[in-house]
């Protein structure tokens, strides 16, 4: 038996308090992880008012976490004792399935989510199936490493899946937590990346990521201005867009491919998808096997999310910096 000091929430909406749970034995698949950081993220937020619809109280939310293995069960494969580590939104699936036998057990129909049903990493300790708690490569920032594992893994994946070339010219649409990860990714893959984002005060900064240039979102003149060049567009929003008028931007055999959660109907003419033979996808985040490629392309690179870092005691500080939309571009908590 194990006992955890966590932050959790008692209702929909409330503040974060202390709350103390005990964990079972370790199964013999499983492992417990230290936690030195876990990253805030706005699906946390989701999380905490119940915004999907699926959230049980009391709640600990966290899924961008980073620490040390404690303790293993006998069959977690490849860990030991001390590895750092670090898991995601998800924590189990079920290893069997297709998907799974494929390699997509983010695609597994028994999949666990790390705070749906069960206690998160805003605590001194998670629990987790071997197979998701993926090994840190070796000269990794600890720090930065959190967002990773769900904002970064949720960016990288469409790069993956839909091929991208380096040669391609590509754009991202919402310059925040993930999309600020995205044009770092984008262009030390090859691409030219165009950036659309509402917010003029960021242009400065956006440049800086690696973007070549920042069109206005707002602006329907302006996104006209690049009508038919691009290879790829990421959608990193989680608001209604006028989505036609973005497809418009793709080039033949253009392909439109949304992270962002948009929960209205997505308003599309059949037309602007005949007519160049372009398409629309979507995707969660990655697998373990290209959870461990993107953390590898990561140090290779130097890839990191801009962070501000919070003690784990001042969450509600925290989710109040995020809410506010103050985050720059991700926050992490920190418990070391």
């Amino acid at each position: 038996m194990t006992t955890v000091n966590a932050y959790a929430v008692k209702a929909a909406g409330g503040k974060l308090e202390s709350f103390t749970y005990t964990l079972p034995e370790i199964g013999r698949e499983q492992v417990d992880i230290k936690v030195h950081y876990c990253g805030l993220c706005y699906s946390d937020i989701n999380m905490i008012d119940n915004s999907w619809g699926f959230s049980q109280y009391p709640l600990v939310p966290g899924h961008e976490i980073v620490g040390e293995i404690i303790r293993t069960g006998d069959d977690a494969h490849g860990l030991k004792v001390g590895d750092k580590v670090g898991m995601g939104w998800f924590s189990k699936s079920c290893m069997h399935c297709p998907h799974c036998m494929q390699g997509d057990h983010q695609l597994c129909t028994d999949i666990e989510q790390t705070e749906v049903g069960r206690h998160g990493g805003f605590a001194d300790v998670v629990r987790g199936h071997w197979s998701w708690v993926v090994k840190l490569p070796e000269g990794i920032d600890m720090a930065k490493a959190g967002p990773l594992f769900c904002g970064g893994s949720t960016v990288f994946t469409p790069i993956v899946s839909e091929n991208i070339r380096p040669t391609d010219k590509v754009g991202v649409i919402g310059i925040g937590g993930l999309g600020h990860l995205a044009i770092r990714f984008l262009r030390h893959w090859g691409c030219e990346v165009i950036a659309f984002s509402s917010n003029k005060s960021k242009e400065a900064e956006i440049l800086q990521m690696g973007a070549t240039r920042v069109i206005d979102s707002t602006s329907d003149e302006a996104l006209q201005s690049i009508k038919g060049q691009l290879n790829f567009i990421l959608n990193t929003a989680n608001v209604p867009l006028n989505w036609n008028s973005y497809l418009e931007c793709l080039a033949p055999k253009g392909k439109f491919h949304t992270v962002g959660i948009v929960e209205e109907p997505m308003q599309i003419a059949g037309w602007n998808l005949i007519n160049g033979g372009k398409s629309v996808a979507g995707s969660p985040g990655a697998g373990p096997a290209l959870t461990c490629t993107m953390l590898e392309f990561c140090v290779r690179h130097n890839i990191y999310p801009t962070v501000q870092e919070f003690p784990m005691e001042k969450v509600n500080e925290a989710i109040t910096h995020l809410k506010e939309g103050k985050a720059r571009y991700r926050v992490v908590l920190t418990n070391i």
